[in-house]
């Protein structure tokens, strides 16, 4: 197989501080790679069908001193995430020409992936390939994990869950739904409240941004206090919340938004109520979970084929738009999971 002509890509022009723009990205076109593996190599060559826009992609933006939890993007570079990929060709046994995989690739049409061994087989194509950059894919995964392994909830729990119709927050809210506990999210606009209550099943949700009080408001949603949050937010409305636990409430530390952009994070003031009310703040990453995968994508698949979950994707068409896309993370113009398509099949 000869080389495809043009390859074209998602770079990061310069290291980022402050607010995300599109001009610290740009869409540029390059030679492909070759799209036949050399011999004896045990990589694959895979055309990207979708990618993903996850919020951590910030975080990798910035010149980090001290090295993350994740490897910082290099200027010049391709940017990197999660997609769907259909394998071109394969050195490795695992894989070969045909199968589609879910895991990290560039944000460009075709991508050489030296370590295969971190793909994922989809093991159901007949459900939208586009799942798995989300509900059958990480967010996926990071809500059930975050919410069953780290969470540990019980029927009848009280659960409040910011960015409550993003990637994870609307999965976490359905599947607290499924097991009997009492569910209130919060969003930033009054179309996505009205997608958590009638879409996904949320007892209750509320727009923060019309919430001057956010502290009086859960106490309004929350009398007896919550039982589990889900923190995806930060800053504010983590301050907010630490009043209303209730007692040996538990808090999953997924994300937390509103600090991404920020040069100087915002202080938490209300650290003491752990100590008083014995409440458990735990953070975690997916890569943690992946042992769990094939178990979760069992279960959410059945999930998803009984009409017991939903899920909302928030789709650009083509790398020309994925800039623009992954802003909208960071502005909540998005509705449901962002994603990019870059071949449809």
């Amino acid at each position: 197989m000869a080389a495809t002509a043009s390859n074209k890509r998602v770079i990061l022009k310069r290291y980022v501080t402050g607010f995300l723009s599109e001009d610290d990205m740009e869409v540029v076109t390059t030679e492909a790679p070759p799209l036949a593996v050399p011999a004896g190599s045990e990589a694959v060559v895979v055309k990207n069908l979708y990618v993903s826009c996850d919020p951590y992609m910030r975080n990798r933006m910035t010149r980090h001193e001290m090295p993350s939890y994740v490897p910082d993007f290099v200027p010049g570079e391709v940017l990197a995430n999660f997609g769907v990929m259909r394998v071109i060709s394969s050195g490795h046994p695992d894989f070969k020409a045909g199968d589609l995989v879910w895991g990290i690739t560039g944000w460009e049409e075709y991508t050489v992936i030296n370590n295969p061994e971190s793909l994922f087989r989809i093991n159901h194509p007949k459900l939208p390939l586009s799942y798995y950059t989300g509900i059958l894919g990480m967010p996926g995964l990071t809500a059930y994990a975050g919410f069953f392994e780290v969470s540990k909830p019980k029927k009848g729990d009280y659960v409040f869950i910011s960015a409550a119709s993003g990637a994870v927050g609307q999965i976490v809210g359905q599947l607290a739904k499924i097991i009997g506990c009492y569910v209130v999210g919060s969003a930033g606009s009054d179309e996505k409240v009205s997608l958590l209550k009638t879409k996904f099943g949320f007892n209750d949700a509320f727009n923060y941004r019309k919430e001057p009080d956010l502290k009086a408001a859960l106490r309004r949603y929350f009398p007896e206090g919550i039982d589990i949050y889900f923190e995806n937010v930060g800053g504010e409305t983590l301050d907010a919340v630490l009043p209303n636990m209730r007692l040996g409430g538990r808090i999953a530390a997924c994300g937390m938004i509103s600090q991404y952009n920020l040069e100087w994070p915002e202080g938490v003031k209300n650290l003491f109520y752990i100590v008083t009310k014995r409440l458990r703040m735990e953070g975690f990453l997916v890569f943690d979970f992946y042992d769990k995968y094939y178990q979760f994508e069992e279960e959410m698949a059945r999930y998803l084929k009984e009409g017991k979950v939903a899920y909302v994707e928030d789709v650009v068409e083509g790398l020309d738009a994925a800039p623009a896309a992954l802003i909208k993370l960071f502005t909540g113009r998005n509705v449901g999971k962002q994603l990019v398509a870059i071949a449809r099949e």
